[in-house]
């Protein structure tokens, strides 16, 4: 067959036709190594085919000139343009003589199961760009001429998939310049598939049990090996969580379409690595070896046959260094910019109980509990949300860069693909494997700890009051938001009056390993837990002695805490049960909560406060205060109560707040906002009309300055405004607030905003004075 190339027999001249992927593949076949056999249906059969199209439909009528003029930038109708595509690919007939040509060769190579993987490469005025990896899947057919017309059109069809046309207009790539060839391999049962990926430090080692199918949708997270370049041995590896497993079913392959099957894996296999050690041995040792040949950007996927055990080569990627291209835009809610693999969960996925090990995280929203699973993160992007979503204090407390508001992310992005985040901009292009540039030769740096220009290793932060400037004098108190122990060695050196915000909700999730607060009561473990969170609350009092800590007590929704035993719910609501309105319903977790600020108070730690979070009246307050009082704490003359002032009731019932013990407010400006406005801070669409600035928040939070002074108690605030807009600072500071509590990476900004602020306020007192 004219269009047909062998692995065994390609030429440099063929790479146009064949693709990049098969024309490694082919390359390193010709050297002698375990590559899985194999031919390529060329690109000219593709395009003989698009040719042959008839259709009435103006857009493919004219395939493959047309350049399927379209707004891509409307979801709606790039889907129903694609869709429409894609039928009039399936629907189509193909010769018979092709079929069968392509049958017999399929047959020559095995009577069970091929795959076919489509080999990409784009030729723009003669040029090659590269293989554009992250926009097409594998087809498995059975070795019969239905199946294999079928898997064919199913391969082609990809091309007008809605991601890829998006791809296309974005590169400004027309149809008539990509050539779309499929390489056609045998599939055999594995004892164990994965990849080899190769980077500066060594190799990355994935396996999973059975075909590599259940790696490449996402469905289990496999072994990891680290190995060290140069001594070839394992400097660190980790198991995986294998459930499932894929195999082929020899009894059905020549009856099926797909003769691709799942099993779930046995709970005793589960618990043990899937790849037999003297295979690592030969992977890391075939690594080196293809290295020396192709360079280091390189990534093979290989496979163990289980009949006659042998290690095979299935694919091998060399990534092009190309620019990349934008794919989507967002709000850039934590700064900062990444190049990793994108890990995306849909919308109707359930939160994962892991998620791999430096990735990018792709998700509809984030909320609270996921915490736990995100300290191994390297960016995220979220669908929803604006810049006070969770998902967005969520990255910044992490020190991530992160996007939110992405539209279409989930559909957009594929598990496994290669993305640049870039946090400042909010935008994520694609990087085709290439690490080289993000836009204009912009370096986009790893996340590695050598790395001096990393901004999330090296934050000004930690490094602005390292090299003993003399600071200017502020009277205003700076505090700092917290919640990780990993972070209190480096912020407690920073010329910050205490900590404004101990976040009781993420600091909890540390060390609940994923099971709900009120179990571990109900199941007598309530020993345990208390011993745990007073530990947990003492690396932080200890630190910052004699300095205030101010404890905000737990502020977690019903929702999220059911969540922990695999029940789906709605949403968590800002107006659902939450705050202290949850405590008179269920009080066990807080009452916990005082008996470890009690204990930490008979260690001798005089300098931990209590913040009671979203009080709506004042009779969850007295409640709370009673419980207070029960436990012991105000026998400590220098305990303090106070509240979240972020309910907008909180600016009638100040005073009475204040008759009934209140001794502070803070003032949370990221619930007190959406609650005076009317718009949810997690529905991004609407993030314009979240102003903090907007007079009827500014109003509030002057009104509460002043009512606090006229009380005799101290205001603070903890919200996002003053590191959003530190614009407001001025009038912050000219209204009379005593103290402003800010992330970490605020800290060194906002120090020295309030004292260019109280400069500008004592001149302006000065000149009035020479005035009068």
């Amino acid at each position: 067959m004219e269009n047909l190339y062998w692995l065994e027999k390609i030429n440099p001249e063929d790479c146009p036709l064949v693709g990049d992927k098969a024309f490694y593949l082919s390359k390193i076949f010709q050297k002698g190594y375990p590559v899985v056999p194999g031919f390529v249906l060329s690109a000219s059969l593709w395009r003989e085919f698009v040719v042959n199209l008839t259709s009435s439909e103006s857009r493919v009528a004219d395939l493959p000139n047309s350049s399927l003029h379209l707004d891509v930038n409307n979801w709606r109708q790039l889907q129903q343009v694609a869709s429409r595509l894609r039928q009039e690919v399936i629907g189509a007939s193909l010769p018979s003589s092709w079929i069968s040509q392509i049958y017999q060769a399929g047959r020559d190579l095995t009577d069970n199961c091929l795959i076919l993987r489509p080999s990409l490469s784009i030729s723009s005025a003669n040029y090659l760009v590269g293989n554009i990896s992250g926009l097409f899947k594998p087809i498995f057919c059975a070795v019969n001429e239905q199946s294999i017309a079928n898997g064919l059109k199913q391969t082609w069809r990809q091309i007008f998939g809605a991601r890829s046309i998006l791809y296309w207009h974005s590169v400004g790539v027309s149809l008539q310049h990509i050539n779309l060839a499929v390489l056609v391999q045998p599939v055999e049962n594995a004892i164990a598939s994965g990849s080899t990926k190769f980077h500066t430090s060594g190799l990355e080692v994935e396996a999973t049990y059975g075909l590599g199918m259940a790696i490449t949708k996402g469905e289990v997270l496999p072994d990891v090996y680290y190995i060290n370049h140069n001594t070839g041995g394992i400097e660190e590896k980790h198991l995986g969580n294998k459930v499932l497993a894929y195999s082929v079913d020899e009894s059905k392959a020549t009856t099926n379409d797909n003769c691709l099957f799942s099993y779930t894996v046995s709970q005793e296999q589960q618990k043990q690595y899937a790849l037999p050690d003297e295979f690592l041995e030969e992977i890391i040792t075939l690594g080196n070896q293809l290295v020396r040949e192709l360079g280091r950007k390189l990534t093979i996927k290989w496979t163990i046959t289980a009949n006659s055990p042998k290690l095979y080569i299935t694919q091998v990627n060399v990534p092009r260094s190309v620019t990349p291209h934008l794919l989507l835009k967002g709000i850039g809610a934590a700064k900062g910019k990444i190049n990793a693999s994108a890990y995306v969960i849909g919308n109707i996925q359930p939160k994962p109980s892991q998620i791999p090990k430096d990735v990018i995280l792709v998700a509809p929203t984030i909320t609270t509990e996921w915490f736990p699973i995100l300290h191994n993160v390297m960016g995220i992007i979220t669908e929803k949300g604006g810049l006070t979503s969770h998902g967005a204090i969520l990255s910044r407390e992490l020190g991530i860069p992160a996007i939110v508001n992405a539209r279409n992310a989930t559909n957009i992005i594929q598990t496994g693909e290669r993305i640049l985040l870039d946090g400042d901009r909010g935008e994520v292009y694609y990087s085709s494997g290439s690490e080289d540039s993000l836009r204009d030769g912009e370096k986009i740096p790893q996340r590695d700890h050598e790395d001096p220009d990393f901004s999330h290793e090296k934050s000004d932060v930690h490094d602005g009051f390292s090299n003993h400037r003399i600071l200017p004098m502020i009277g205003t108190k700076l505090l700092v938001n917290l919640s990780q122990p990993n972070l209190i060695e480096k912020v407690r050196n920073l010329p910050v009056d205490g900590v404004g915000l101990l976040r009781s909700e993420l600091m909890l999730l540390n060390i609940l390993h994923g099971e709900n607060p009120y179990n571990w009561i109900a199941n007598g473990r309530e020993t345990e837990l208390l011993d745990r969170l007073s530990k947990q609350i003492q690396e932080f009092v200890q630190a910052f002695t004699p300095r205030p800590i101010f404890y905000r007590s737990l502020d977690w929704y019903h929702q999220d805490l059911s969540s922990y035993h695999g029940r789906e719910n709605p949403p968590a609501s800002i107006l659902g049960e939450h705050g202290t309105a949850s405590y008179l319903k269920n009080p066990g977790v807080f009452e916990l909560e005082l008996k470890a600020l009690a204990r930490l108070q008979k260690d001798g730690y005089s300098n931990i406060y209590l913040m009671l979070p979203f009080v709506r009246t004042v009779e969850e307050f007295i409640f709370c205060q009673r419980k207070v009082v029960e436990f012991g704490l105000t026998e400590n003359p220098q305990f303090q109560l106070w509240i979240m002032a972020e309910v907008p009731s909180v600016l009638f019932l100040l005073p009475e707040y204040i008759k009934s013990g209140v001794r502070g407010i803070s003032i949370g400006t990221n619930d007190l906002t959406q609650l005076i406005l009317g718009v949810d801070r997690e529905t991004g669409d609407l993030s314009p009309l979240l102003n903090q600035r907007h007079p009827a928040v500014m109003g509030t939070i002057s009104q509460l300055i002043k009512m606090a002074q006229a009380g005799g108690i101290s205001c603070s605030i903890c919200g996002q405004a003053p590191v959003l807009y530190p614009e407001i600072i001025d009038q912050l500071i000219q209204w009379g607030i005593d103290s402003i509590s800010v992330e970490p990476e605020a800290v060194e900004r906002t120090y020295h905003t309030i004292a260019s602020a109280e400069q500008r306020l004592i001149l302006a007192a000065a000149r009035k004075q020479l005035e009068s």
